[in-house]
C-alpha cells in the first residue's frame, strides 16, 4: 500500500505521473489528483473552475490516526517540490534546511503535503492548461484566482484524502498568506500555524513592483495577449525582467553589498558600454534567464494578482482581529530584520490581531542580513525557533518521535 493509500483510501491519486521513491532518506510520493465537471472549485470572482488537477508531492508516512500532518504552502515562484529534486531543472528542493530527517519539518515523524498552487504551472490547473471549452490554451481566459480560492482547492484535496485536521500549516511570503487564510476559513482544521515573512494584506509598494514585472511582461512583442502559447512563441524576455526586478526585493542592500558590492564581472575595467560590467548584472540576468526555463509567463500575472488582492481584513469587517475570533489554533510569527518586502511592521500587525483575540501566539524577529528570501537559507536561529514551537506542539498534540 503506498503512501496515497494510506492518506486517502484507494485512490486520491490519478493521472499518469504518479510515483514513489525515497530521495535523502525521505519517502517521497509524486501524484496528481483530478476534480471532475462535477467538482468545479467556487472563485470568489464568482467564477468556478472545472474541471482541475492538483499536483502534488507527499513525505513520511500518515500515522494511524492521521494527526501528523503538516502543509506546506509555497512562495510565488516555488512548487510542490520543498524536499525533492525538481523534475525539470534537476534542482534540489528549495526547503532541504527546514524538511527531512531530523530537521525541524521532521520527515521521519510527520506525514508533509505540498501542493502546488491553483494559478500555478508545475501540474496545477492553470493558464497555459487547455480549456476545455476551447481546446486551446487558456491564456487571458483563465479565471482570475485569489490566495483564498487556492486554499480553498487545498482543502478540497485534503477531503478528498481523507485527512480532515492539519497538525502543522507552514509558509513563507505567499505562502505565508496562504497560512494566515487558512487559519483564518478553517480554524477548526489547523491545530498550529508558523506564517512566515508575509502579511495580512499586499502593501502598495508590493503591488507597484508587482506591476513593474506584469508590464514588462505584457510589453514583449511575444506575449500576444496571452495568448503565446498559441502562436507558438514565448514572451521569454519580459519574463526575465519581471524576474530581475522581482528578485531585487527579495534581498537586502547588506546582501547585495556583502556579495557583489560593485565587483566588475569577468574583466579588469568598465567597458564603456552596456554588457554586464558588474557582477550584480551578471547575477540578476542569469536569474532571469533560468527562470523563464521552469517558470510560465502567464502563471506569473496570475499569481501576483492573487498576492495584491489578498487583504485578510477586508473579508472580516475591515478588522483582522475579526479573522481570527474564537481560534484555538496556534500560532508562531516569524519575520527577519533586513526584510523590506515583508516588514516587522507586518507581522507585528497580525501578532496584534491575535493578541487582541487572546490567541496563543509566539513571536520572532530574526536578525538576518539576508532580506526576504531569508526564510528559504540556512538561518540557525529560524531552525531553532521552529523546531521548538514544532516539538512543543507535537507533545501537546500527542504525536510522539
Amino acid at each position: 500500500m503506498n503512501t496515497i493509500e494510506k492518506a486517502g483510501g484507494p485512490s486520491g491519486a490519478t493521472g499518469p505521473d504518479n510515483s514513489e521513491f525515497e530521495e535523502g532518506g525521505i519517502r517521497v510520493c509524486r501524484a496528481t489528483a483530478t476534480f471532475g465537471p462535477d467538482e468545479p472549485l467556487a472563485l470568489d470572482s464568482g467564477e468556478s473552475l472545472a474541471p482541475f488537477t492538483i499536483a502534488y508531492e507527499t513525505y513520511g508516512t500518515l500515522n494511524a490516526d492521521k494527526s501528523n500532518v503538516v502543509l506546506i504552502c509555497h512562495a510565488l515562484t516555488m512548487d510542490q517540490y520543498p524536499a525533492s529534486t525538481h523534475p525539470l531543472t534537476g534542482k534540489p528542493g528549495w526547503w532541504l534546511h527546514m524538511v527531512g530527517p531530523g530537521r525541524p519539518i521532521d520527515t521521519d515523524r510527520f506525514f508533509v503535503i505540498c501542493q502546488n498552487v491553483v494559478g500555478g504551472c508545475q501540474g496545477t490547473t492553470g493558464p497555459r492548461d487547455i480549456d476545455p471549452k476551447t481546446g486551446k490554451p487558456y491564456g487571458l481566459s483563465f479565471p482570475v484566482t485569489t490566495v483564498s480560492d487556492m486554499v480553498r482547492a487545498q482543502a478540497m484535496l485534503l477531503d478528498r484524502l481523507g485527512i480532515r485536521d492539519l497538525f502543522c500549516v507552514i509558509g513563507g511570503s505567499m505562502g505565508g498568506m496562504q497560512v494566515l487564510q487558512w487559519a483564518a476559513a478553517y480554524p477548526d482544521r489547523v491545530f498550529s500555524a508558523i506564517p512566515i515573512a508575509t502579511a495580512a494584506r499586499h502593501s502598495a509598494q508590493n503591488i507597484a513592483f508587482h506591476e513593474v514585472g506584469r508590464q514588462a511582461i505584457m510589453a514583449d512583442p511575444e506575449w500576444k495577449q496571452g495568448a503565446y502559447l498559441s502562436h507558438g512563441t514565448n514572451p521569454a524576455k519580459g519574463l526575465a525582467v519581471a524576474r530581475m526586478a522581482a528578485h531585487i526585493t527579495y534581498l537586502s542592500e547588506q546582501a547585495l553589498h556583502l556579495k557583489f558590492g560593485r565587483n566588475l564581472q569577468d574583466r579588469e575595467s568598465i567597458t564603456y558600454g552596456f554588457d554586464a560590467d558588474f557582477q550584480i548584472e551578471s547575477y540578476l540576468r542569469h536569474q532571469g534567464s533560468t527562470f523563464v526555463d521552469r517558470f510560465d509567463a502567464n502563471s506569473y500575472l496570475y499569481l501576483t494578482r492573487a498576492m495584491d488582492y489578498f487583504d485578510l481584513a477586508d473579508d472580516y469587517g475591515g478588522v483582522l482581529a475579526n479573522a481570527f475570533r474564537g481560534t484555538e489554533s496556534r500560532f508562531c510569527i516569524v519575520s527577519f530584520t533586513s526584510d523590506w518586502l515583508f516588514p516587522t511592521t507586518d507581522s507585528r500587525q497580525v501578532v496584534h490581531a491575535l493578541n487582541a483575540v487572546a490567541a496563543n501566539v509566539s513571536f520572532v524577529e530574526i536578525n538576518s542580513d539576508k532580506g526576504h528570501d531569508a526564510f528559504l537559507l540556512d538561518e540557525p536561529e529560524m531552525f531553532t525557533t521552529l523546531r521548538g514551537f514544532i516539538d512543543s506542539a507535537a507533545r501537546t498534540r500527542g504525536i510522539g518521535g
